[in-house]
């Protein structure tokens, strides 16, 4: 497993845990001690999901109590700032608290510490804590609480079948109905954040009926990301196979559209230039097209076909596009080039939709029934100035190439930035194929100015002075485009320009994936495909898989994660007939639909450490995520693969 999944699948557990705290809490019966109604109050908040603000109320109640009473207290803060997702406060705390020799406080000890250790991925030291306590005669409450805790430590061992039949065997300990689906819900999450080939193999060899139904489920899931027709038709195969099974209660409360009215094109034509100077990139989606077909065939209810015209071959976009209609094609994707896609859109009437596989130029009108999916770098330009934003950065230089392409960055950067409330102070154009980019640096940091004024002080003393360059202040961050090597250079001069500690945000241009060393990065910050950075779960050996049978094709992940993408997009498309899609989960990013008919993406981020790309959080869903839990291309040297064919 690579560092960025063994990362994603770390913080993944770190929310279960989190869930697995919350609505498992359990508060010893003190109800003489003269501060009992307050603690209600604590109580009360707890259960109404204000847990920071009932840890408050708990500390609070400590600080004035002494001995037992004040660890209990305290242990019970930890657990509060646990469930709110505030383990640094929780560890702090619970440091405070010697280890309890017996009885109620030794439990709530232990369980919080399991907690903890279950947070920071070692399951089993939290086992050592639970298993002696599952042997012991605990009060229901706590029970729960161990037995959750001991199934959530199951999944991070990668055994969910013992996960599953610990839940399962807890539902013994609740006694309404609402706690009983609260757990059923902590078993789903605990299988939606498991890796895929460990459901599939648990539920190979597991022999008890309900059991496998729960892994087969997961699997179903972690295969398809709980989106597009095999998703929807797998379930309704699941269902009509498993009528009581406990999950069905889950299932009833997802989003999932009638089986009935599903819509998906039994005819898909894919316009491509599989020949000549384009035909890599062509046939790079191709791939990434039909790796998404055949992973969604067997949740197709009919044979589907697709039909693949090389639009270099077929008298280019509107020939090809014809021809299919013709045939019989139902949904049509592409054509990839620019000069293609302009030339289809100068047709008045497409009988038959359409998602192109570029942008039209912003002056161009789209006939209705055309879509347009583009890895445009003006989506990746715009999620840099939302991710300084978010990272509290609002005042921006940038360092920009003089050219076509590095004009319309500037300008989708500097645009969403000044729509957040931020500022672009400066920014500077340079020549790509130059190697020293002093004079730009200098410019954009003030640097030109610092020297001036030694200068003048220098005349007027009559002496030499000591003197260290001063940069601008008022820049927070640097918005940097650039290819590798060339970001490689600017990097190391801005450091040498004493501007190498403001953060750097950059696109996925920055990456080349040419295996040199990205040392020279270190710190550097950039939006990216999940493909490429941090793969979900349905699509995570994807990237390996075609780098062994397409080794040729081994830089080239965006426009497989392109291919991918626009095979599933076409029953969202196809389905709604308007302008109106659904977010979905990608694998160029989160896609939605503009009223314009464009997808655009919202990216994933890394930055290099040590010479290699790690996967930052994605700080919206990091919050919707916890939120959820607690509530039970190119042939161009100069700009490769990033838009498929730039200008063309």
């Amino acid at each position: 497993m690579t560092a960025l999944k063994r990362q994603g699948f770390r913080r993944g557990f770190a929310l279960l845990a989190v869930l697995l705290l919350a609505g498992g809490c359990a508060t010893p019966d003190f109800s003489g001690w003269p501060g009992a109604q307050t603690e209600r109050h604590a109580e009360n908040l707890a259960r109404n999901g204000q847990y920071h603000d009932a840890a408050s109320v708990y500390i609070g109640l400590g600080g004035k109590a002494t001995g037992r009473e004040r660890e209990r207290l305290t242990l019970l803060a930890v657990e509060q700032w646990l469930n709110a997702g505030d383990a640094r406060r929780a560890r702090n705390a619970l440091r405070e608290v010697p280890a309890p020799v017996s009885g109620e406080l030794l439990w709530l000890w232990s369980a919080n510490a399991a907690a903890l250790a279950l947070w920071d991925g070692q399951p089993d030291s939290a086992l050592n804590l639970l298993e002696p306590m599952s042997r012991l005669a605990l009060p229901t409450s706590y029970r729960a609480r161990v037995e959750a805790l001991r199934a959530d430590a199951w999944f991070q061992k990668r055994d969910p079948s013992h996960a599953i039949r610990l839940l399962t065997q807890r539902e013994a300990w609740l006694d309404d109905d609402g706690s009983i689906l609260r757990n059923r819900k902590r078993l789903w999450q605990g299988l939606l954040v498991s890796d895929l080939e460990t459901l599939r193999s648990a539920a190979e060899i597991e022999i008890d009926p309900e059991t496998r139904a729960w892994l087969t489920l997961g699997a179903l899931a972690a295969a398809t990301g709980q989106q597009g027709v095999g998703w929807t038709n797998g379930v309704v195969r699941w269902q009509e196979n498993n009528v009581d099974h406990p999950a069905i209660a889950i299932l009833s409360e997802l989003e999932l559209p009638d089986s009935d009215l599903l819509e998906f094109p039994r005819q898909i034509a894919l316009l491509l230039p599989l020949s000549g100077s384009n035909a890599t990139a062509g046939k790079a989606i191709q791939n990434g097209f039909f790796g998404a077909y055949f992973s969604a065939v067997a949740g197709l209810q009919d044979a589907q076909q697709i039909r693949v015209y090389d639009v270099n071959e077929s008298g280019g976009a509107r020939q090809a596009y014809t021809l299919a209609v013709e045939n019989g094609a139902e949904f049509i994707v592409g054509p990839l080039l620019r000069r293609n896609v302009n030339d289809l859109a100068r047709e008045i009437l497409l009988p038959v939709p359409v998602l192109t596989l570029n942008f039209l130029p912003d002056d161009y009108l789209a006939p209705p029934g055309l879509y347009q999916f583009a890895l445009a770098p003006e989506d990746e330009a715009a999620s840099a100035a939302r991710r300084a934003m978010a990272d509290g950065n609002k005042h921006a230089v940038a360092l920009v190439p003089n050219n076509e392409w590095g004009r319309r960055v500037l300008t989708s950067f500097s645009t969403e930035l000044e729509s957040l409330g931020g500022t672009l102070l400066d920014y500077r154009s340079y020549q790509p194929s130059n190697q020293d980019f002093s004079i730009e640096i200098e410019g954009l940091m003030a640097l030109s100015q610092s020297v001036s004024r030694y200068r003048r002080l220098r005349a007027n003393i009559g002496g030499p002075l000591q003197f260290d360059p001063r940069r601008r202040q008022d820049a927070d961050f640097v918005f940097l485009a650039a290819n590798a090597p060339v970001g490689r250079m600017i990097k190391s001069q801005l450091k040498f320009h004493y501007s190498g500690e403001l953060p750097v945000y950059s696109t996925s241009f920055i990456y080349s994936m040419d295996g040199r060393s990205n040392a020279d990065l270190n710190g550097l910050m950039f939006a990216d495909t999940p493909w490429v950075i941090s793969p979900h779960t349905w699509i995570a050996d994807l990237p390996g898989l075609y780098s062994e049978y397409w080794p040729a094709e081994r830089r080239l992940g965006r426009l497989h994660a392109m291919g991918y993408d626009a095979y599933h997009l076409v029953a969202k498309l196809f389905g709604s007939r308007s302008t109106a899609m659904d977010e979905m989960d990608g694998a160029t990013g989160r896609l939605y639909l503009d009223a314009d008919g464009r997808v655009h993406r919202r990216l994933a981020w890394a930055q290099f450490q040590r010479g290699e790309p790690v996967a930052l959080p994605q700080i919206s869903e990091f919050e919707i995520v916890l939120h959820e839990l607690r509530d039970e291309s190119t042939t161009d040297p100069e700009h490769e693969w990033q838009e498929p064919i730039p200008g063309q």
